[in-house]
């Protein structure tokens, strides 16, 4: 994390943060929803999140919106972070980390792929 020695150091982390909440804003199209309860938190969820928004910064993808939600109730399987494609159904992805959910923004969201054997149907399989 970025260390905050003066007054400017501190405007430029709220630009970066306004300017990457302007990437949530769009609601039309896809749409990536992390569980930031407590719990959530905990588990890494905003490190989880703030991959996500990198990830399609980099790749210059629009259309899509990140936002976050409350409590999803499955504690135990935090980081939570669910996809909703338009004409899909919904895909939930369980015990994410940063680099999961780079890919999870590179092969679901971009390609079209989910990961099954990151998600709660994969869980339950078990």
């Amino acid at each position: 994390m970025k260390q905050i020695k003066t007054l400017e150091d501190l405007q430029k982390i709220r630009e970066e943060a306004l300017r990457k909440v302007n990437i949530r804003s769009d609601r039309s199209g896809t749409r990536i929803t992390v569980g930031m309860a407590t719990c959530g938190i905990a588990a890494g969820a905003r490190p989880v999140m703030m991959a996500i928004l990198d990830e399609l910064e980099k790749r210059n993808v629009t259309g899509v919106t990140v936002v976050e939600t409350g409590c999803i109730g499955l504690c135990k399987f935090e980081p939570i972070v669910e996809v909703y494609v338009p004409g899909h159904e919904k895909v939930t992805y369980i015990k994410m980390d940063p680099d999961k959910a780079r890919q999870v923004v590179v092969e679901h969201v971009i390609n079209g792929h989910p990961i099954r054997e990151w998600t709660l149907e994969s869980a339950e399989l078990e």
